[in-house]
């Protein structure tokens, strides 16, 4: 595990990266979706907004940690080999920012061996910021560390009062059939569902309590690192399907309260 100065050097240095990119955003957004616009693969795109705001994540972790590794989504493994490797997602809900639909996030980690030690998502137009330390709670704030508020999840019993947020396997269409089998399977014991767009966010709301449960098949590391850590920090629990920690690997995710996060494991095994 990172020591205490260095984890708390390196929130410091997350939050001043995401500053960073969270200006090149709201820039971004500015200028009427002036931007050049690429396809990675079918419905998965890249902007030059993206590679912007990367740039600028990982010009201002580098210049603080120059022997720490990097993992951006544009740029995949971008450098070194070492115990501390940083996780960037420097636009998470690219589809959603090039609609001026306004669920979008910036979200950056440090993980040390497989397990997350800071974590920060930044949502730029609600100007929220959640970030976590290992073994210190999730918090929220405006862009004021000081006046930083911890967050807790929700696991509220009745499945009526369950509020649970997925994702569609967009990237994945040869898996439509199973997971809508699986949303199916789970609408019988939720109050209610919702698809918004950005892994990042919803897994922060799992750890603000504003949902109960997330689960969605095939998302990247760089799209959990940093909400698995929120998530544990505020009490509750992120695995695959199956309910084993091969969800960095796979990208099956089911996350929530000990209560909701059960249900899920319970009912997304079969489908796993």
């Amino acid at each position: 595990m990172a020591d205490a100065v260095e984890t708390a050097d390196a929130l410091a240095v997350a939050r001043e990266a995401a500053a960073d990119a969270v200006a090149v955003l709201r820039a971004a957004a500015e200028s009427a979706g002036q931007y050049e616009v690429a396809d990675k693969q079918s419905r998965d795109f890249v902007t030059a907004i993206d590679r912007a705001a990367e740039e600028a994540i990982v010009e201002r972790i580098q210049r603080a940690f120059p022997d720490h590794a990097m993992m951006a989504e544009e740029s995949g493994q971008r450098s070194g080999r070492s115990a501390h490797t940083w996780v960037i997602d420097p636009l998470d809900g690219t589809t959603n920012f090039m609609h001026r639909f306004p669920m979008y996030a910036v979200s950056i980690a440090l993980i040390e061996g497989d397990a997350p030690q800071v974590g920060v998502v930044v949502d730029p137009v609600r100007g929220e910021w959640f970030t976590a330390r290992v073994g210190e709670g999730s918090r929220l704030d405006s862009g004021q560390p000081d006046d930083a508020q911890p967050i807790r999840v929700a696991d509220p019993p009745r499945p009526d009062r369950r509020l649970v947020a997925t994702g569609f396997p967009f990237r994945h269409p040869d898996h439509i059939d199973l997971y809508l089998a699986a949303f199916a399977a789970l609408f019988e014991n939720v109050g209610d569902m919702r698809r918004a767009g950005s892994a990042a966010l919803d897994l922060a709301y799992v750890a603000a309590g504003r949902v109960d449960g997330f689960w969605e098949i095939g998302l990247n590391l760089w799209d959990i690192a940093a909400g698995e850590l929120l998530i544990a920090e505020a009490g509750g629990i992120v695995t695959d399907w199956s309910g084993t920690d091969a969800h960095r690997d796979s990208g099956w995710v089911a996350a929530g309260g000990p209560e909701v996060h059960g249900l899920l494991v319970d009912t997304l095994a079969r489908f796993a």
